[in-house]
């Protein structure tokens, strides 16, 4: 990838295109079957630009409650589109029930509704799987409420390699798909959006007003044509090591972990167990764990983790969660 990066061609995106972006931007359109796409410094700014695209100011849009378009960016929608969320609540996989749910009735008293955002796969879910025909009942209910539907796939690779399913069929249900590069895909940064060309004009302007605008970007794009032609397939490599990741630390007194998906794993600690402890004692031990909230820590797998390394990893923290307990004064 490295290499790839040093023997980029570049030009200036701003001004005439850069042609390595004009490339990823082609691969990423053909491979999720849209008209055209759109290069991203980040997946924030990418999902905050399809916001400004698809919703209106002074609506709301629909999202699970843990989604990353609300928890994880820093209230960015409401303080640069205008717009509020509404939240789809229980679990991180929508559904046509929790969809209907959120919608609010026509009411002169209420706020209207504008857009939908599905996450898939669901990082703070634990990195689930969303199938493309629930996508497609949940998008087409959204659009008979005159919604439309943006699509944060900054994983969608991982949706793919676990099931099968062709990317395109994913992103048929939404207006606009994000996709990132600088996660399973393991470049440095990079994201994109994809959709109809006419969104993806109006996106660029939004981009632009966020300060997305890159001169020799193509440095930054062929990592992530790298990233596409030699990481997507080994994905599944990631997804098994979380799988005996999760196993392991499911071996904890008390903890609960739900077998993943994908190649995220979350773990419900024991009571009285704290995420921080856990970090804090896990890092003196070589792993690096987040804590996510109040009961829960989450762990990734990705290409810079080997099967082996997945394992000692879920030992140091199933021994962990032990040793807190033991260490715990009892009444």
């Amino acid at each position: 990838m490295r290499r790839a990066i040093a023997d980029a061609e570049v030009g200036d995106d701003v001004l005439d295109g850069d042609p390595t972006v004009r490339r990823l931007e082609a691969r990423v359109a053909e491979l999720l079957g849209c008209d055209a796409a759109l290069f991203f410094p980040s997946g924030t700014m990418a999902n905050q630009s399809a916001l400004m695209t698809l919703g209106r100011p002074g609506t709301e849009f629909i999202a699970h409650e843990e989604a990353h378009v609300v928890d994880r960016e820093k209230c960015a929608a409401a303080m640069l589109s205008g717009m509020q969320p509404r939240l789809m609540r229980g679990a991180a996989r929508p559904t046509l029930d929790t969809f209907r749910a959120a919608v609010r009735p026509s009411s002169p008293h209420l706020p209207q509704a504008s857009l939908l955002c599905i996450e898939n796969t669901h990082n703070s879910g634990g990195g689930v799987v969303t199938p493309a025909a629930e996508l497609d009942a949940i998008a087409s209910a959204a659009r008979a409420f005159g919604l439309g539907v943006f699509l944060d796939g900054a994983r969608l690779w991982n949706a793919h390699v676990a099931t099968g399913t062709p990317l395109a069929s994913f992103a048929r249900a939404a207006d606009l798909t994000m996709v990132s590069f600088s996660k399973g895909l393991g470049a440095p940064v990079g994201a994109a959006l994809a959709g109809r060309r006419a969104l993806i004009d109006e996106a660029r302007d939004a981009r632009r007003r966020f300060g997305g605008g890159m001169r020799q970007s193509g440095v930054l794009a062929a990592a992530c044509l790298y990233g596409i032609e030699h990481n997507i397939g080994r994905l599944a490599d990631d997804h098994a090591a979380a799988a005996r990741f999760a196993s392991i630390v499911a071996e904890a007194n008390g903890a609960s972990v739900v077998p993943p998906d994908t190649n995220i794993v979350m773990v419900t600690l024991p009571a009285g167990v704290r995420p921080g402890d856990v970090e804090r004692a896990a890092s003196e031990r070589g792993v690096g764990i987040v804590p996510w909230d109040a009961t829960r820590i989450r762990a990734v797998t990705h290409l810079d983790v080997a099967a082996a390394d997945a394992e000692r990893a879920a030992v140091a923290v199933r021994d962990v969660i032990n040793a807190i307990q033991r260490q715990r004064p009892t009444a």
